[in-house]
C-alpha cells in the first residue's frame, strides 16, 4: 500500500465545485514516498513539475557539489540526489501550498488509479476537479 495526498487548486473548496467557472488546474494525487526519477533528474525533475524555487535550490547545490575538491564531490552530489529522491514528492505539496492549494484527503492504495477511486468514492462531488488539464 502506498499513501498520496490529494491537492485541490486554489478555487475549490473541500468537498464541493465553485459555482463559478471551473479551476483552470485539475486537482493533484501525489504519491508519498521516494521517487527514482527525482533522484535520477533531481533539478530537471523539480522544473517538469513546475516547482520553479526548489529546481533552482537543487540546481545551484549541484553546481556547488560538483565545485568541491575531488573527493568531497561525488558524495556531495549523490546525498543531494538522495535527498531530492527521499524528499521530491515533499517539494511538490510545498510549491502547491505556496501557491494557495489545500489539502484535501489522504488516501491508501496500491496504485494511482485505486486511489483516485477511493477519493471519487468518499467524495464523488470531486470528480469534475479530476477532469480538467493535467500539468
Amino acid at each position: 500500500m502506498r499513501a498520496y495526498t490529494v491537492l485541490l487548486p486554489p478555487g475549490a473548496a473541500r468537498g464541493s465545485v465553485p459555482a463559478t467557472a471551473p479551476p483552470a488546474e485539475a486537482a493533484r494525487l501525489i504519491p508519498e514516498g521516494f521517487s527514482w526519477l527525482a533522484f535520477l533528474f533531481g533539478p530537471l525533475w523539480l522544473a517538469a513539475h513546475r516547482c520553479w524555487a526548489a529546481a533552482l535550490g537543487a540546481f545551484l547545490l549541484t553546481l556547488f557539489a560538483l565545485v568541491l575538491p575531488a573527493p568531497l564531490d561525488g558524495p556531495a552530489l549523490l546525498g543531494l540526489h538522495l535527498l531530492l529522491g527521499l524528499h521530491g514528492h515533499d517539494l511538490r505539496r510545498w510549491t502547491l501550498t505556496r501557491r494557495g492549494w489545500r489539502l484535501a484527503h489522504v488516501v491508501l492504495a496500491s496504485g494511482e488509479e485505486a486511489a483516485l477511486a477511493r477519493v471519487l468514492a468518499a467524495e464523488p462531488r470531486l470528480a469534475p476537479l479530476f477532469a480538467g488539464p493535467r500539468a
